[in-house]
Formats: C-alpha cells, structure tokens, sequence
C-alpha cells in the first residue's frame, strides 16, 4: 500500500517534471530564434526526457492504485542572455530535479515502502546522468567563450541528440 504522503510527493514530482518539459520547450524556443538549431534540437530531445519521465511517475501511480492528481504548470523563463546562460539554467534545474527525487527517496525509506524504493533507484541513476550530460555541454561552452566558429561546432554537435523511448528502460 502506498501512502497518501508518498502519493502527494509524487505528484508533485509529475508537477516538476511537466514544468521541466515546458522549460526545455522554452529553452528550445530562444535557442531556435539565436538561430542556433543544433542546441533547440538537444532541448526538443531532452524536453520529451521530461515528459517520458513525468509519465513513468504518472503511470507509477496508476499501477499502484493511486490518484493522479495534475496541477498548475508554472510559466517557464522565456528571455536567456547565452546560450551559455541557458545551459547553466539547464543544470541548475537538473540539481534541483536531483535533489526533489533524492527526498522522495528518504521519504520512500522512512515510510519502509520498498516498491518506491526500487522504482525511484532508476530516476537516481538517470539524474547522475542528466547531470553529467548537460555540465558536459556547460564546460564546452564555457572553453569556447563567444568564438562563433567553436559555438557552430557545438551547435552541430548537438544536432545530433536524439530521444529513443527505447534507450530509457
């Protein structure tokens, strides 16, 4: 039986990880108008993360016999100065997104509830990774300053990301 505590925090999670999709799109959006469609396209990847994310919560919930209960999406930032600045804003938010799994984690462990515990482990190995792929971009980023020529390689580089459903089991 999963407890009414824990069905709150997930769906607040659900909540945290829609918002993380519409600030990707945001992201995505402002990259886009820089023209730099390479880093929009990492976003649009990483946007349909959040969302694969938020459902596996969603659909966790279901499973367990719990309610679903959606809330209000705030409104994501819409003006960035960089795209430096955007992926700083980006990791930022993966360490916020860590640390909100991390406390349902204790809260799964303080109210003995294995079944969470288990589900959980699989988003606190993916945020170590979400981490580590964004602080990758940060410090490309930050080696190659407001040299266009290194900001076109990144952008090119990016272009590559794609989301696979498949690769997230």
């Amino acid at each position: 039986m999963i407890s009414d505590k824990m069905i709150a925090a997930i769906n607040e999670q659900i909540n945290k990880e829609i918002f993380s999709e519409y600030m990707y799109i945001s992201m995505q959006a402002w990259l886009a108008d820089q023209n730099l469609d390479g880093m929009a396209n990492w976003m649009d990847a990483q946007a349909q993360e959040e969302h694969f994310h938020a459902m596996k919560f969603f659909n966790y919930l279901i499973e367990r016999g719990a309610k679903v209960k959606l809330q209000a999406i705030a409104a994501p930032p819409v003006e960035f100065k960089s795209a430096l600045k955007v992926f700083q804003e980006s990791l930022d938010h993966e360490k916020f997104v860590s640390k909100s799994i991390n406390e349902l984690m204790d809260l799964a462990i303080e109210e003995k509830d294995h079944a969470t515990k288990s589900f959980l482990q699989w988003f606190i190995d993916e945020q170590v990774e979400e981490e580590a792929s964004v602080d990758r971009v940060v410090n490309m980023l930050k080696m190659v300053g407001e040299n266009g020529h290194g900001l076109m390689m990144i952008d090119r580089e990016l272009a590559q990301r794609v989301f696979d459903p498949a690769n997230e089991a």
